[in-house]
C-alpha cells in the first residue's frame, strides 16, 4: 500500500457501494487498485499519462473515472457514503453552513469540444453535464466555482460547481435541494438541517423566504444596503433579520471543509476539460473525507 492509497478500514466502508466486478471479458477485474490511482491523481494532480506503473495502464484509470462521472457512479457511491455516516451517527446536522470557493483553471481546462458529450454506451448526456462547461472569465481569469454545504464535522454533505463569476446568493437554493441522506432503515431521506448558517452573499428575500418555506433556522447576516432599503421602506420592508453571533462563530466549519477538499490539487487546480469530470473529482475527494474515521 503506497502513501495515499486506500487503507484496509476505509476499503471496508468503500467495497459494498462499488458496481460489480469480476464480468466476462476482464472487465473490471480489480476496483481497488484503479481507485488508488484515481486517488493518487486527484491528489497530486499529474498529468493522466504520467499515473505510475503501480496502478496499471493509465489509460483504464482515467476511463474508470470518466465512465463513472458520466453516469453518477460517483454520486451514487456519495450518497450511500452518507447514509452509512448517518445510521452511525457521524453527521453533525446542529449546524450546516453553505460557502463557495474558486478554482483556478489550468491551461489544459480549456478546450472542450461543443458538442455535447454522451454516456460510454448509452445515447444520453453526462449526470452532471453543463453547456458552459462550468467554466468562466473574472478578474482572476479562466476560473470556476464550488458551491457546497458543509455539516458541523468540517465535511460536505452537497456540491455543485458553476462558472467562476456566478454569485453565491442564487446558487443557495440549488445547493439546498441536492442535501439528500437517504435512511437504511427506510423512510424519506433527509434533507433539512436544524440550523443554515451562510456569510452575507447569501443574504436575500429569496433564500430567506425558501428558508421559512422549509421551517429551516438560519443565521446569515444582513448588508447595510438592504438593512438600509428596508428601514427606508418602513412598515412594508419587513422585520429585521434576526441574527445571532454566536452560532454564526460556527461558520468556520465550511471554511474547513473547503480548505480540506481544496487539499486535493486536482481540486485546487481544475485540470479536467469537462465540468462532469471535474465534478466526479470534487466527489471523490468528498468520498474520501467520509471514508476517514
Amino acid at each position: 500500500m503506497g502513501r495515499g492509497d486506500l487503507t484496509n478500514d476505509e476499503w471496508v466502508r468503500l467495497r459494498p457501494h462499488l458496481p460489480e466486478s469480476g464480468q466476462r471479458g476482464g472487465r473490471w477485474k480489480s476496483h481497488r487498485r484503479v481507485i488508488d490511482g484515481i486517488l493518487f491523481r486527484q491528489r497530486t494532480g499529474v498529468p493522466w499519462r504520467d499515473l505510475p506503473a503501480r496502478f496499471g495502464k493509465w489509460k483504464t484509470v482515467y476511463e474508470r473515472h470518466r465512465r463513472w462521472s458520466a453516469d453518477g457512479t460517483w454520486d451514487k457511491i456519495f450518497a450511500a457514503v452518507l447514509a452509512d455516516a448517518d445510521v452511525e451517527g457521524r453527521i453533525d446536522w446542529s449546524m450546516v453552513s453553505v460557502d463557495s470557493t474558486s478554482c483556478r483553471a489550468h491551461q489544459h481546462a480549456a478546450g472542450a469540444r461543443k458538442k455535447p458529450p454522451r454516456v460510454p454506451g448509452e445515447r444520453r448526456t453526462p449526470w452532471q453535464h453543463r453547456p458552459d462547461e462550468g467554466l468562466g472569465r473574472s478578474r482572476g481569469g479562466l476560473t470556476c466555482k464550488i458551491h457546497l454545504a458543509g455539516e458541523g464535522g468540517r465535511r460536505p454533505l452537497a456540491l455543485l460547481v458553476t462558472p467562476g463569476q456566478w454569485g453565491d446568493a442564487p446558487q443557495l437554493i440549488p445547493v439546498m435541494e441536492r442535501i439528500r441522506v437517504g435512511r437504511l432503515g427506510g423512510g424519506r431521506p433527509r434533507t433539512r438541517p436544524d440550523h443554515l448558517s451562510g456569510d452575507k452573499a447569501y443574504s436575500s428575500r429569496r433564500n430567506r423566504r425558501y428558508l421559512r418555506r422549509r421551517q429551516i433556522k438560519h443565521t446569515i447576516p444582513e448588508p447595510s444596503n438592504q438593512r438600509a432599503n428596508r428601514k427606508r421602506r418602513g412598515s412594508k420592508g419587513g422585520r429585521p433579520a434576526g441574527f445571532d453571533k454566536t452560532v454564526y462563530k460556527r461558520r468556520n466549519e465550511v471554511e474547513r471543509t473547503i480548505n480540506a477538499l481544496k487539499g486535493s490539487r486536482a481540486v485546487a487546480t481544475r485540470f479536467d476539460k469537462r465540468a462532469y469530470v471535474f465534478h466526479g473529482t470534487v466527489t471523490v475527494a468528498a468520498i474520501r473525507l467520509w471514508l476517514r474515521t
